[in-house]
């Protein structure tokens, strides 16, 4: 029985969740108070790995940048570029939040929509910022402050030469076993599910997956302006024939939508930069694997747009800082989510926390999510694929014209 469970994709127990849970929360509202239990412990598990999953992915990112072929000039530029799109896609789905409004209205059992009072100013934000005890910032879970220690965890990693390959080395193994406890929690998806949307059904209807909906569609629109403004950048800087470039990219862009996963894609990426959009081996032999770690347009966007969605449920209208810190927040978490299906929706408290969204409440917008999420993720990885060969494009340029003008050899 227990190998029948398993052998059926994950994506589909989580269907059989929902499905599940609308019924129950339809047909039984007493039933669904009953198991409210089994979706509080999932909440509990999520909350649980927050913290750990953003320290140290992100300083094992940073780390593992500490390779001289991803540090030197042509890293350098794919670093600059990613960092660009990054900024852009989250810009991007913000935006897209905003205007669509996909939140509003949307009603989570157990929380009233609600205030977060008087924000705080710019410099007391920055202040935030470093902590005056890190173990206390751990433990209270302050995500700006987690970042900033993540960052300069990994950069001292980098920096430290021969003698921060132990640390790198002890990041990496962390950022490895954290990914094996997630893939265990989301194992747990189905029934977690099922209990969260019971508890939504019976106290708000089955109008909430109306709203739900409505951030499918602010998805699919974010995603189609983003790999937009990848082809401007290929037409106006690289001066690439963009029709052209996007067929030959079609088999990875198809394998990133199937497989949802930028790891999954490296390989066929490789193979279409070199052979089928013309870049030089070496280049794509650097760029590409780095991308597969920070080039995550869709994240970004998926992100910046759920930020905004969230904060919609909960009745937040947020002003100028709370925008500017959760775009800032919102590039810093996409940077540093791990290439697998999902692991935007941990990296999501990051954003959340730094504008004064409880875990708890952020853990309620990732149980509503949840069981559309694969075919969101499949979506939004896309737009990462095609950010990823459009990047390794715009540094393949930058090379052919910094060789241009280079002076001839003496002799």
């Amino acid at each position: 029985m227990t190998a029948r469970w398993f052998a059926v994709p994950l994506w589909q127990r989580v269907l059989g969740g929902l499905a599940l849970g609308v019924l129950l929360g339809a047909l039984w509202p007493e039933g669904a108070a009953a198991i409210r239990l089994v979706g509080e412990l999932f909440v509990r598990l999520i909350r649980m790995l927050v913290v750990p999953v953003v320290l140290v992915t992100i300083a094992a990112g940073i780390a593992a940048l500490g390779d001289p072929r991803r540090l030197g000039p042509i890293g350098g530029r794919a670093l600059g570029w990613f960092a660009a799109t990054t900024l852009a896609a989250v810009a991007l789905g913000m935006a897209c939040g905003l205007i669509l409004r996909p939140g509003a209205g949307v009603r989570f059992a157990g929380v009233a929509p609600h205030a977060l009072g008087t924000p705080p100013t710019p410099a007391e934000q920055l202040l935030a910022i470093v902590p005056t005890n890190i173990v206390e910032a751990l433990a209270r879970g302050d995500m700006l402050a987690i970042i900033l220690v993540a960052v300069l965890l990994g950069t001292g990693s980098v920096v430290a030469g021969e003698a921060g390959r132990p640390v790198t080395a002890l990041l990496q193994g962390l950022a490895a076993v954290l990914l094996q406890i997630v893939r265990g929690v989301m194992e747990l998806t189905p029934f977690g599910v099922a209990a969260l949307v019971a508890n939504a059904v019976a106290s708000g209807g089955a109008a909430v997956f109306v709203h739900v909906g409505w951030l499918a569609l602010a998805v699919v629109l974010g995603a189609l302006v983003q790999i937009a403004f990848h082809a401007a950048l290929l037409r106006l800087v690289v001066r690439r024939d963009v029709a052209r470039f996007f067929r030959g990219s079609a088999d990875a862009l198809v394998v990133a939508f199937s497989t949802a996963s930028s790891s999954a894609t490296l390989p066929v990426a490789l193979r279409v930069a070199t052979d089928r959009l013309g870049i030089e081996r070496a280049i794509a032999g650097t760029v590409l694997p780095l991308g597969a770690s920070v080039g995550k347009d869709g994240t970004a966007l998926y992100v910046g747009l759920l930020g905004q969605f969230a904060l919609q449920s909960l009745g937040v209208v947020p002003d100028m800082t709370m925008l500017v810190v959760m775009w800032l927040t919102g590039a810093l978490a996409a940077f540093g989510t791990a290439p697998v299906p999902s692991a935007s929706l941990f990296m999501l408290a990051a954003m959340l926390s730094a504008v004064g969204v409880s875990a708890e409440q952020t853990a309620l917008v990732v149980g509503l999510v949840l069981p559309f999420d694969r075919l969101l993720d499949m979506t939004r990885t896309v737009p990462s694929a095609s950010a990823n060969l459009t990047v390794t494009a715009l540094v393949a340029r930058a090379e052919e014209r910094a060789a241009l003008a280079a002076p001839p050899p003496a002799g």
